[in-house]
C-alpha cells in the first residue's frame, strides 16, 4: 500500500511539474487565444516573446473574409472596345503590298478592322450606378461594357474623365446596386492592412492583401504637365486588369483606386500604387457638378527640399516644398510668398514633399482660401491664399472654355509688370507650356506673349477663351517674344 501511495503522489507531482513547465515555456491556450510570455529584458538585448505553436491559426491574425464578401460585389469588370489604328509596320508608301501600289488591290476585299479590346476594373459608388475607374482604362473607347459580380452586363456611358489624376466616372442604368463608401485616405497609416479588389487577367472578383508601404509617392507615370501624383504605395498584389479597382481598409471603406505597379516585366514584382480616395472623391464631385475637374492653383513652381539644397541655400529646415518661383499675380504672389520660401503646411496638413503639396492643393477649387505656413529667413510665417484657376481667375472653368484652350495645346500665364514695362507693352498673356495643338501648328513657340487676337486685346488668360468662343475658322494672333521680336500668326481654330 505504501508503495502504491508513493507511486500515486509521484505521478501527481510529475503531472504538475509537466504542466508548469509547459505553461512557462510554451504558453497556455484559452479557446483560440494564444497567451504568450515575455522573456525578462536583459541589458544589451531587445525584449522578445515565445509563443506556442499550434496547427490552427491563432486568433489575432487578420481575418479578411467579412470585408472581402462586402467589397467584391461592389467591384465590376470593365470591357472597353477601341478603334484599331493603322499599324506601324514598314510598307511601300503606305501600301502593304508593292503590287497593290502599282496595280491596285486586284479585286481582293479589304478585311474588316477588328476593334482592340481592353479590360480593367471599376468601383460602384452609388446604388443608382455611378462607377469610378481609371481614365486609361476607358479613354477614347468606342464601347464600354460593365459586368457585375453576379454576371449582369450593362453598357456604360462616360460622364467625364480627368487625365491629370487618371480617373473617369461612368454610369449604368440600374438601381439598388451594392456600392462602396469613400474612406479618409489622409487617416491611412503606413503599416495598415489593406485589400486590393479587382479583375486581374480577367479573373473576376480577386482579392489580395498587403500593407501600406508609403504615402505621397510620385512615380512620374502620368504624362500630363498638371498631373497629380501622390500615390498610396502597398505590397498588395496588383496585375493587368486591376486598374480602376478598389483599395479598401479593414472596415471596407474605399481608400484608393488601384492604378499602377512598379515593374520591369509588366507583372507584379512587389509594389502597387493607388490614387488616394480624397482625390478620387473630389474628382467625382467635380465631374458630377461641372462635367470637368476644377483645379485650384497656388501659382508657384516648387521642387523637393533635399539636405544638399538646404545646406547650399542656408535654410534652417530640411522638409517641405521649396519655392523656385511664383507666378505674377497668382495666388502665392498675392499672398506674399516669394521664391526661396519653403512651404511647410497647407490648412494644417504637414508638407514634406512637393507631391504632398500638389495633392492637398489639388483637392481644392478656384476661389477656395487656404492657410499656408512657410519658412523664410530663419522663422516660420503664416499667410492665407485664394486659389485661382489655370487661367489666373477665381471663377470655375466651364467645359466650353476648357475645350477651347485644350484645342490650342498651350498653357498661359499673366505677364509680370516688369516684363511689360521692359517690352513697352500695356497688356499680354505669355505662352508657358506648349504641346501638340493649334498654336504649335501655327509656328508659335514657348515664351510668346499674345497681345491681341482678331484685333481684340488680351489682358488675362481667360480673355483667350472668350475671344475664340466668338470666332470660327481662323484668327490672327499678334504678339511679341521676350527678346522684343514682334510676330503675327494665322491660327486655325476649327
Amino acid at each position: 500500500m505504501k508503495k502504491f501511495l508513493s507511486l500515486f503522489f509521484a505521478a501527481i507531482l510529475g503531472g504538475f511539474a509537466t504542466l508548469g513547465i509547459h505553461h512557462y515555456f510554451i504558453g497556455s491556450r484559452a479557446g483560440d487565444v494564444v497567451v504568450s510570455h515575455t522573456i525578462p529584458h536583459r541589458p544589451g538585448s531587445f525584449p522578445s516573446t515565445l509563443t506556442g505553436l499550434f496547427n490552427e491559426s491563432p486568433a489575432g491574425l487578420p481575418d479578411f473574409t467579412a470585408v472581402s464578401e462586402v467589397t467584391v460585389n461592389a467591384v465590376v469588370h470593365i470591357r472597353a472596345e477601341f478603334e484599331r489604328r493603322r499599324g506601324s509596320q514598314p510598307d511601300f508608301f503606305g501600301h502593304g503590298d508593292i503590287f497593290d501600289f502599282f496595280f491596285g488591290p486586284r479585286g481582293r476585299p479589304s478585311p474588316p478592322q477588328q476593334p482592340v479590346i481592353g479590360s480593367g476594373s471599376g468601383v460602384i459608388l452609388s446604388p443608382d450606378g455611378y462607377i469610378i475607374t481609371n481614365n486609361h482604362v476607358v479613354a477614347d473607347a468606342m464601347l464600354i461594357e460593365v459586368t457585375l459580380n453576379d454576371n449582369r452586363i450593362y453598357e456604360a456611358r462616360l460622364i467625364g474623365s480627368d487625365p491629370t489624376t487618371d480617373l473617369a466616372l461612368l454610369k449604368i442604368e440600374e438601381t439598388a446596386l451594392p456600392y462602396l463608401s469613400f474612406g479618409d485616405s489622409d487617416a491611412l497609416r503606413v503599416g495598415e492592412w489593406v485589400l486590393a479588389v479587382g479583375n486581374p487577367f480577367n479573373l473576376e472578383s480577386t482579392v489580395t492583401a498587403g500593407i501600406v508601404n508609403a504615402k505621397g509617392r510620385n512615380i512620374n507615370i502620368l504624362a500630363d504637365t498638371m498631373a497629380i501624383e501622390s500615390f498610396i504605395q502597398t505590397d498588395a498584389a496588383v496585375n493587368r486588369g486591376n486598374s480602376g479597382g478598389a483599395l479598401v481598409n479593414t472596415r471596407g471603406e474605399l481608400i484608393g483606386i488601384n492604378t499602377a505597379i512598379a515593374s520591369t516585366t509588366g507583372a507584379f514584382t512587389g509594389y502597387s500604387f493607388a490614387i488616394p480616395s480624397n482625390i478620387a472623391m473630389k474628382v467625382t464631385e467635380d465631374l458630377l457638378e461641372y462635367g470637368m475637374v476644377q483645379r485650384g492653383m497656388l501659382g508657384a513652381t516648387i521642387s523637393p527640399l533635399t539636405g544638399r539644397l538646404a545646406e547650399e541655400r542656408g535654410l534652417g529646415v530640411i522638409q517641405g516644398a521649396y519655392v523656385e518661383r511664383v507666378t505674377d499675380k497668382g495666388a502665392a504672389d498675392e499672398a506674399g510668398i516669394k521664391a526661396g520660401d519653403v512651404i511647410l503646411a497647407i490648412d494644417g496638413f504637414e508638407i514634406r514633399t512637393p507631391s504632398e503639396l500638389i495633392e492637398v492643393v489639388g483637392r481644392k477649387r478656384p476661389g477656395d482660401e487656404v492657410s499656408v505656413r512657410y519658412y523664410r529667413n530663419g522663422r516660420e510665417r503664416e499667410t492665407r491664399a485664394t486659389l485661382k484657376n489655370i487661367y489666373g481667375e477665381v471663377a470655375a472653368v466651364t467645359r466650353d472654355v476648357q475645350e477651347t484652350v485644350s484645342m490650342l495645346g498651350a498653357g498661359f500665364e499673366a505677364v509680370p509688370e516688369s516684363t511689360l514695362r521692359q517690352l513697352n507693352l500695356e497688356h499680354g498673356v505669355q505662352v508657358t507650356t506648349l504641346s501638340r495643338g493649334a498654336l504649335s501648328n501655327a509656328g508659335i513657340r514657348r515664351g510668346f506673349i499674345i497681345t491681341q487676337i482678331s484685333n481684340k486685346p488680351v489682358r488675362k488668360p481667360g480673355d483667350i477663351a472668350e475671344i475664340l468662343a466668338e470666332e470660327s475658322g481662323g484668327v490672327l494672333v499678334e504678339g511679341v517674344y521676350p527678346d522684343g521680336r514682334r510676330a503675327y500668326y494665322g491660327v486655325a481654330i476649327d
